[in-house]
C-alpha cells in the first residue's frame, strides 16, 4: 500500500470533494444537539450537491485562502482536509493569522491506517512554514483532535426563555431605534458590524470570503426553520450599532410552535443590546425564544428580574486551538498582571521546551531556559489557556497541569485572565 500526502491539483478537485461528508452524505457531526444549533434535533444532515454545485465547489477550491491536503492510497484519494487562512483576536487586541482546519474526512474503507495523522502533520507543518503559529478547528467529535495537540479554547451556550417569564429589572428608553430590514440591507450591515465586534472581542474570527453573501438572496434552509428575518438597531446619530437574525419556524407540534430562534446577534453598546433583546423576547404571537451560539458570560441574565427565566439548555466547546510556536504565541498577547513563570511545555509533534515567561499589561518576552519549571503542561493545555477562557487552576485540579511551585497555577490564572470570556460567533 503506497501512501502519499500532498496538496491536490485542480484536476483532482472533484475527487477530493467526494471524500468529504457534505458531498458524499456521510455523517459529519456527533449525533447530539449542538450548542450552535437552535433546533431540537441533532445537527441536520447535508443534502449532497448536484453536479453543477460540485463543479462550482471544485472551482472555489482554487482560492488562495483555501489550502487542501489529500491522502492518496495507491494513487486514489482516500482522505483529505484543508487549512483556511483567517485571523483571531487575542488578549490585547492583536489580530493574528490563524490556520483554520476544515473539510476533514477519511473514507470509511480506509480508517485505522494513520491517514488522518499524516494529513494533520502535513497541514501543521505547512502552517509553521507560512508563519502561522496558531491553528484552530471546530471538532466534529470530542475524542479526535486532542492527539494532535488541539484543545478547547472557547465555548458556546444555547439557552431558551418563555416569553411570559421575561421581565426586565428596570425601565428602558431607547435613545436609538429598531428597524426590520431586508436581506440586501443586512448583507451590507453585517460585515461592518462584525469587523467592529472582532476588534474588541477576544477569540473572534475573521469571516471567510462570501460569508454574508447569502443574506441578500434569502431562501429557505433545508431544515425547515423558515426564512431569515433581519433586525437592526441604529444609535441616535443613525449609525448601526447592533443587529440580529431570527427565524419563526412552523411546527405541527403545538409544543414546538411559536418559537423564535435567534440565529445571530451582535451589539456594540448596552443600549443596542437591551433594545434588541427587548423586542426579540416580546415578539407578537410567540411563546418561547431560543438563542444558540451565545457567549458563556451572556449579560442578559442579569437584566431580568428572574435570572432563572433564562435556562441553559446546551453547552459545547467551539474553537479548539493548537499552538505551533510557544514563544511567538505568548509574546503576541498581553497579560492582566505582572509576573514571571517558567513553563515546561510538552509537544509530541514538534518538540518540547522550557520557557520563561516575563509578562505584564504591556506585553511579554518568552525565552528558552534551563531552569526549574513552575508548572508543566502539554501543548493542548496551553492552547486552552491561551485566550483566557480556561483556568490553569481548573486544569491543575483535573491533573492536566503539574504545579511544581505552590500557587503557580493561580499566578498563571492571574496573568491570563481576560475581562470577558473569549467567544467566536463566526467559524470556518
Amino acid at each position: 500500500m503506497a501512501i502519499e500526502i500532498r496538496p491536490i491539483t485542480a484536476a483532482e478537485s472533484q475527487e477530493y470533494l467526494r471524500v468529504l461528508p457534505y458531498v458524499n452524505g456521510f455523517l459529519q457531526e456527533e449525533p447530539e444537539p449542538s450548542a450552535w444549533y437552535a433546533g431540537t434535533a441533532a445537527w441536520p444532515p447535508q443534502v449532497p450537491p448536484a453536479a453543477t454545485d460540485l463543479q462550482r465547489y471544485a472551482e472555489e477550491l482554487q482560492a488562495d485562502w483555501f489550502r487542501p491536503q489529500a491522502a492518496f492510497v495507491d494513487g486514489k484519494i482516500a482522505g483529505g482536509s484543508a487549512i483556511v487562512s483567517v485571523q483571531v483576536t487575542v488578549p490585547g487586541g492583536r489580530q493574528l493569522a490563524l490556520g483554520g482546519v476544515t473539510s476533514t474526512a477519511v473514507l470509511p474503507t480506509y480508517r485505522r491506517r494513520g491517514l488522518l495523522r499524516k494529513i494533520m502533520s502535513a497541514m501543521l507543518t505547512d502552517c509553521r512554514e507560512r508563519g502561522e503559529f496558531l491553528v484552530g478547528l471546530s471538532a466534529s467529535e470530542g475524542t479526535i483532535y486532542g492527539r494532535y495537540g488541539f484543545s478547547p479554547a472557547t465555548f458556546q451556550h444555547r439557552w431558551e426563555v418563555r416569553r411570559t417569564d421575561v421581565s426586565f429589572r428596570s425601565e428602558f428608553t431607547d435613545p436609538g431605534e429598531l428597524e426590520l430590514v431586508d436581506g440586501a440591507v443586512a448583507a451590507e450591515v453585517w460585515p461592518v458590524l462584525h469587523e467592529q465586534v472582532r476588534a474588541e472581542r477576544v477569540g473572534e474570527i475573521s469571516p471567510l470570503p462570501g460569508k454574508w453573501d447569502g443574506l441578500a438572496s434569502g431562501g429557505l434552509p433545508a431544515d425547515g426553520s423558515g426564512p431569515a428575518h433581519h433586525l437592526v438597531h441604529r444609535d441616535a446619530a443613525g449609525a448601526v450599532d447592533g443587529a440580529a437574525i431570527f427565524r419563526l419556524p412552523w411546527s405541527p407540534d403545538p409544543e414546538q410552535a411559536g418559537v423564535l430562534q435567534v440565529e445571530a446577534f451582535e451589539a456594540l453598546t448596552s443600549d443596542a443590546y437591551r433594545a434588541l433583546w427587548g423586542l426579540l423576547l416580546d415578539f407578537d404571537l410567540t411563546k418561547r425564544v431560543v438563542a444558540a451560539r451565545r457567549p458563556v458570560d451572556e449579560p442578559l441574565r442579569w437584566m431580568l428580574t428572574n435570572p432563572r427565566a433564562l435556562k441553559l439548555t446546551r453547552t459545547r466547546d467551539n474553537l479548539w486551538l493548537r499552538i505551533l510556536d510557544v514563544p511567538r504565541a505568548l509574546e503576541a498577547r498581553t497579560y492582566a498582571a505582572t509576573d514571571s513563570l517558567v513553563l515546561d511545555v510538552s509537544d509530541d509533534l514538534f518538540g518540547s521546551g522550557r520557557w520563561r515567561l516575563d509578562a505584564g499589561p504591556d506585553g511579554a518576552t518568552c525565552t528558552a531556559v534551563d531552569q526549574q519549571a513552575d508548572v508543566s503542561l502539554g501543548i493542548g493545555e496551553l492552547g486552552s489557556l491561551y485566550l483566557g477562557g480556561v483556568r490553569a487552576s481548573e486544569l491543575a485540579y483535573a491533573g492536566r497541569i503539574a504545579e511544581h511551585q505552590s500557587g503557580a497555577a493561580s499566578r498563571l490564572d492571574a496573568l491570563l485572565r481576560t475581562d470577558r470570556q473569549p467567544h467566536n460567533a463566526v467559524g470556518f
